[in-house]
């Protein structure tokens, strides 16, 4: 490092700590004085290598806060289009798994019967996963769908894409799903699966999925990490 400018080794030393995991996304950068302090520079020098790691997308500085390590860009939510899971990271090229918590057969109480359209009693299967973006928890998923639909449904199936089950597979035509978006605090379970904090409120979105024949193929509560999403629509006025 002898002959690099000092600003640049200042850079440097946080590329370290930010890909030793001793800094995360989100973790606040000391101040600029306590910079000076530490590296025996100016003012100036602790500028120059603030501004070229903001220049590079590693940090971002809060006007009035201080400079932060940059978030991963949160996952685009688009309420109004209806896709899975592994379809909204696609563009992102970044590595997907699920981890199956629970997969597993039941009988409909009165109350699941007439969400499923089924019968009471009638067996549908129950599958709780999380779902991660790299090995970061992010989504924690309940689902319950019609034993009868999916006979020959899978352990493997649900750690990989449930739609793709469904129209590659079954060969059947999703039409719809209807969703609601609801605060919640977090439940133990959310707290332990998602790391999340237990004093912050989420979003639940509970979501019934409808076949082109009408049917119900699927009904879904899922809780989300919201440092981890963004949820969008497009309203447009009324001509």
């Amino acid at each position: 490092m002898g002959n690099k400018p000092m600003y640049r080794q200042i850079a440097d030393a946080f590329r370290e700590k930010i890909n030793a995991g001793e800094l995360k996304p989100g973790d606040a950068l000391p101040t600029e004085s306590s910079l000076q302090e530490a590296f025996r520079v100016s003012r100036v020098t602790v500028r120059q290598a603030l501004k070229l790691l903001a220049d590079e997308q590693i940090i971002e500085s809060i006007q009035g806060s201080g400079s932060y390590v940059k978030k991963e860009e949160r996952v685009n939510y688009d309420i109004y289009q209806l896709t899975g899971f592994y379809e909204k990271l696609a563009d992102r090229h970044v590595d997907t798994h699920s981890d199956v918590k629970i997969f597993e057969v039941v009988k409909a109480d009165a109350r699941l019967a007439a969400t499923l359209a089924v019968g009471v009693e009638d067996k549908v299967w129950h599958v709780k996963r999380v779902r991660f973006i790299k090995q970061k928890p992010v989504n924690l998923e309940e689902t319950w769908m019609p034993l009868a639909l999916f006979p020959d449904l899978t352990w493997e199936v649900m750690e990989n894409s449930k739609y793709h089950y469904v129209e590659q597979i079954k060969k059947l035509v999703i039409d719809r799903s209807e969703q609601e978006l609801v605060p919640i605090m977090p439940s133990e379970e959310a707290i332990a699966a998602l790391s999340l904090d237990p004093a912050k409120p989420i979003l639940e979105k509970v979501s019934r999925g409808f076949l082109k024949d009408g049917r119900v193929f699927e009904y879904s509560r899922n809780v989300f990490n919201t440092d981890d999403y963004k949820f969008t629509l497009v309203a447009r006025r009324r001509q």
